[in-house]
């Protein structure tokens, strides 16, 4: 190969050369720039991530009247289940659930023949009394007016006497059987036992019902007293001396939004149950123009009096602790202090705290249970001002 060629192909090689060496430099270089924008990116992100965001919140005292709901369920003032008095069908119901009834008002009559037969064999039964009766007294007269002519003996009248008071004693069983059975008979007719509306009716034409409450399929009608209602509800044990008769209490139903009743409590068992720790409460709530329907599930807001220098707040902020119940503090620098607390009265959202916390204190709201004494937390930016 002549050397003119040889020169040449020696120049085109060190040109490739030197574009390949150009190449992987400019790549080195661009690796190098990519590496330091991720370490910056890197240590900015374990910066921000390093940092714990907490929000604070002020302790508010509690004032008086700090409410404590309760559920219930509305009951009729007087409620009973009527049951048939007398064996037999039902011939007819006149009241069907909804009515309103007055004290005696008839419900439903029954026929009972098998009582119609038996007063009537009680009336021949008691006919043959009072004739037994009244021979053996008008024997006992004559008997008495012959002893005092000495015709006959005292023994014999004796036995004549004792005759009319057994007639007299079978005349008196056999009125008491007959009024038994008319009384019977007149429960054939099932009447109101005081004023309200029936809630159920559990019987229909031709139904044998057996007299008694022997069973729920005996029962005929439901009936109910709606004005007042009442309602029991279960109160803890720790606001169980807070509860007083004629306190005024608030009711309210989920489904009807912004309304309110008013009722008040109208006696307290006195007591604490031993297997729930709560003590039951009765509560009265007037109804006189029946928006309130009986069985309704409702919310009883009770007032719980609180001293006014007492401080609140959520039971989100409370730290458990082997040493005790903390709430952790935020100083002005941003750093963590957990503070020991000691708690009062429950009130389900928020608890009262007696000791351990001022009203100018910054606690922190939902701490994390890794948080520590001495962490320097971040509060988050305030939002800004719209102008």
């Amino acid at each position: 190969m002549p050397e003119t060629e040889i020169s040449a192909v020696l120049k085109r090689a060190k040109f490739i050369v030197g574009g390949i060496a150009g190449v992987l430099l400019i790549g080195a270089v661009i690796v190098l720039v990519l590496r330091s924008f991720q370490a910056t990116a890197l240590e900015r992100s374990t910066t921000l991530h390093a940092k714990q965001y907490v929000t604070t919140i002020m302790p508010k005292k509690g004032g008086n009247g700090q409410p404590l709901t309760l559920p219930g369920t509305l009951l009729g003032v007087i409620e009973s289940t009527v049951y048939a008095r007398s064996n037999g069908y039902v011939v007819r119901w006149v009241k069907d659930i909804g009515s309103r009834v007055k004290k005696g008002e008839l419900l439903a009559e029954i026929t009972a023949p098998e009582i119609d037969q038996e007063l009537s064999q009680a009336v021949s039964s008691r006919a043959q009394a009072a004739a037994s009766a009244s021979l053996a007294k008008s024997t006992a007269d004559r008997w008495q007016a012959l002893r005092q002519k000495d015709a006959v003996t005292q023994q014999d009248l004796d036995e004549r006497l004792s005759a009319y008071n057994q007639g007299a004693a079978s005349l008196a069983a056999a009125d008491a059987n007959v009024g038994r059975l008319q009384k019977l008979q007149g429960f054939n007719q099932v009447v109101a036992p005081f004023d309200g509306v029936v809630t159920r009716r559990i019987v229909d034409v031709g139904d044998l019902v057996n007299a008694g409450n022997g069973g729920t399929g005996q029962a005929l009608f439901a009936v109910a007293q709606v004005d007042p209602l009442r309602l029991y509800v279960y109160v803890p044990q720790v606001y169980a001396r807070q509860i007083k008769i004629g306190d005024a209490v608030t009711v309210t139903l989920a489904e009807r939004v912004g309304e309110q009743y008013q009722g008040a409590i109208a006696r307290t068992a006195g007591a604490i149950d031993t297997a729930t720790r709560t003590m039951q409460v009765e509560i009265r709530v007037p109804n006189p123009t029946g928006a309130l329907i009986a069985g309704s599930y409702v919310k009883v807001t009770l007032p719980i009096n609180v001293d006014d220098q007492a401080l609140v707040v959520p039971t989100n902020v409370l730290l458990f602790r082997p040493e005790g119940t903390r709430i952790a503090l935020v100083d002005a620098g941003g750093r963590v202090h957990l503070t020991l607390v000691k708690l009062g009265t429950d009130f389900g959202t928020n608890v009262e705290v007696l000791s351990g916390l001022n009203a100018s204190d910054r606690i922190v709201l939902n701490p994390a249970d890794s948080l520590a004494d001495g962490d320097v937390v971040t509060l988050p930016a305030p939002p800004p001002k719209v102008e």
